[in-house]
């Protein structure tokens, strides 16, 4: 075994150290200011504990509070600290999986009853006790009997050694008396987390099959500041005020109802009318840009759903076959669709096409349906009957860069300059299971790539996270209190057109294959929606919002008036209600600002005598302006037509 060992810094620098030294001690061989900060250690791009020896000639960099990969491994090690405090408050609570998630960690349990608040509490009060405490996070690798041995009465375990590799090293950690089965990395000790929080309890089946028993997952978060915690749980509070689900009912614009099934959402008629609007304003965009609807069936034959590739690789996506119907094979079995690019491409097999015709854009906004499994349904958020706005191009291989320049052009209107928002685009690359050649996915991302390069846009590579058949362009998007939402998607499809043999002439007289395009800007109906209630808190911008005026007469002596005005609204194209219910004037503004009407107009005898309009915008603070009611209609007309986010009244 040599003497020493040579690593090479981020800077590009080597340095030598001792064979057999850490992480830790190439962190106090650099500074002592970086030994103190130093949290794990990143080895030729892999995260590794600081205890762990490092191997010869490999990239090294020392993590700290900075770096976000830090971030990961101080939730996970924050898990195993909540199970610690589990195991000590209730020992015979079975171990299932605590990994890191996005803002925070979450570990699951199997106990005879659910927790209560109350035991929340409580563990996190443990949970302090075991910080304090300051246990190493101390690493070891075992063989699968000793793991057995060790873990002999955690069944849960016991079948998730079983599971693992043959080849895999099978390590375990153990902080105080708790000892867990887990790859790591954690931080040094549990004395490096000061600042998290217990955040709720739910069930959630194991191993996420309903067929399964039911665990209790207890949901926590953790940050390394106490500012960025209490920045987290503001943003939290503030989004249950904008839940979707609440405001949903208290908005009367959807329900799901146990008659109809989990996932699938009836539409009521304000938020019908919220997806009208939306569905106008995508239809209008893309019918200006050469665009051509089309409608296809719900169910099919899923023989083309076998052509296509998607049955193999997404069959656990999909409802179960259905019976052929009545003069068919028994063989022949149906399939409701879970998308809709196989009919698409059927209608562009229909007929010959020429080069002069590409690109030929079919457009659908259509009800597709896939089998979620019932714990990740959420509201409008993830259903299981989605409307998607889905589109279909079919264009030669050199109109492909301008083809994606158009399409970010819509992102662009859509997301940006419409609804104001934020967002960045993800490059996402080949997954593991894939359809088509090594060469091919070459072809495809790099036709993507040199896209977005040309088109001088900043991206991040999102490594694997490419559909099945092509690689794509994800859209991701931020709301009003900094979430990020996935949004609009452009993916790249050489598979499709050689599996269904597409063809178009070219300028050579000769059979040519097409490229195929598969977009969405909204993404689904459903989750967009869902998202614009949370993103505007239910306050949608006039043109897009169900109700847009609401008219209010002071008495009965000025309903023929608020009637008059009422109907001039409607026949300007404003949305208008008119309340004349026997409440007092004050109970039904209040009632206005609850359903988050833009505007209340009041008519009392002056306002009718005069022509006039009393306007109250939406929102506390907003003055009342008294405006002639032809001024007040070309307002609110030109607020309409410019999809202002701003109001102009």
């Amino acid at each position: 075994m040599p003497a020493e060992i040579r690593v090479t810094l981020p800077d590009g620098s080597e340095k030598c150290i001792p064979a057999g030294a850490t992480g830790a001690d190439l962190a106090k061989a650099i500074g002592p200011g970086l030994a103190k900060a130093a949290l794990a250690v990143r080895v030729n791009g892999a995260v590794w504990d600081l205890a762990r020896p490092l191997p010869d000639g490999k990239k090294v960099s020392i993590l700290t509070d900075k770096d976000p990969q830090a971030l990961e491994v101080l939730r996970h090690s924050s898990a195993h600290v909540l199970a610690t405090a589990v195991r000590q408050l209730f020992p015979h609570a079975k171990i299932g999986f605590g990994p890191p998630i996005e803002d925070g960690f979450y570990y699951d349990f199997e106990v005879p009853t659910p927790f209560t608040p109350e035991d929340l509490e409580a563990i996190e009060k443990k949970m302090g006790e075991v910080v304090k405490a300051d246990y190493p996070f101390v690493r070891e690798e075992v063989s699968r009997a000793d793991a057995k041995t060790r873990f002999k009465d955690d069944p849960l375990k016991l079948e998730r050694i079983d599971d693992l590799p043959a080849d895999e090293v099978i390590s375990v950690y153990t902080d105080g008396a708790f000892v867990d089965l887990c790859r790591g990395p954690h931080v040094p000790s549990t004395g490096r987390i000061k600042h998290f929080k217990l955040l709720h309890a739910a069930g959630a089946y194991w191993r996420g099959d309903e067929r399964r028993q039911m665990l209790q997952r207890i949901y926590g978060t953790a940050w390394f500041t106490k500012d960025d915690l209490e920045t987290y749980l503001r943003r939290l509070e503030e989004a249950k005020k904008r839940d979707h689900r609440i405001l949903g009912r208290q908005l009367d614009l959807f329900s799901i109802q146990e008659d109809v099934g989990p996932g699938l959402i009836l539409w009521h008629p304000k938020g019908a009318m919220l997806q009208f609007q939306l569905r106008r304003f995508i239809e209008d965009t893309i019918l200006e840009r050469g665009y051509s609807l089309v409608y296809t069936p719900n169910v099919t034959r899923e023989e083309l759903f076998l052509r296509s590739g998607h049955l193999p690789l997404y069959a656990a996506n999909q409802f179960p076959p259905m019976a052929a119907g009545e003069g068919e094979s028994e063989t022949v079995r149906y399939r409701v669709k879970p998308m809709n690019c196989p009919m698409h491409i059927l209608v562009y097999a229909s007929q010959q096409r020429s080069y002069r015709d590409l690109p030929i854009r079919l457009a659908e906004i259509a009800n597709v349906y896939r089998n979620e499994r019932s714990g990740t349904l959420h509201g409008m958020l993830r259903v299981r009957g989605l409307t998607m706005d889905d589109a279909h191009l079919f264009l030669r291989e050199d109109q492909i860069e301008q083809e994606i320049f158009q399409l970010l052009d819509i992102v662009e209107l859509v997301l940006g300059k419409t609804f104001g928002l934020s967002y960045r685009l993800d490059l996402a690359t080949r997954p593991d299971k894939k359809l088509g050649s090594d060469a091919t996915w070459d072809q495809a991302e790099h036709a993507l790539e040199q896209a977005l390069k040309h088109r001088g846009a900043t991206y991040r590579l999102d490594q694997g996270g490419g559909a099945f058949y092509g690689p794509k362009i994800d859209i991701k998007f931020n709301d009003a209190i900094g979430r990020e939402w996935q949004g609009a998607t452009i993916q790249l499809d050489f598979e499709q057109p050689e599996r269904f043999g597409l063809e178009y002439t070219g300028a050579d007289n000769k059979p040519h294959r097409p490229v195929m395009i598969h977009r969405a800007i909204y993404g689904t109906m459903e989750r967009f929606v869902g998202f614009l209630i949370e993103h505007f808190a239910g306050a949608f911008p006039l043109w897009l919002a169900p109700e847009q005026v609401r008219v209010l007469p002071i008495s009965d002596a000025q309903a023929p008036a608020a009637r008059a005005l009422q109907e001039r609204l409607r026949a300007a194209g404003i949305r208008a209600h008119l309340d004349e219910r026997n409440e007092t004037l004050n109970y039904r503004i209040r009632d206005g600002e609850m359903q988050k009407v833009p505007y209340m107009a009041v008519v009392g005898q002056r306002e009718a005598d005069a022509g006039t309009a009393a306007v109250r915008g939406r929102g506390a603070g907003n003055k009342q302006v008294v405006l002639p009611v032809t001024e007040f209609v070309a307002k609110l007309q030109e607020e309409v037509r410019t999809r202002s986010l701003t109001p102009l009244v």
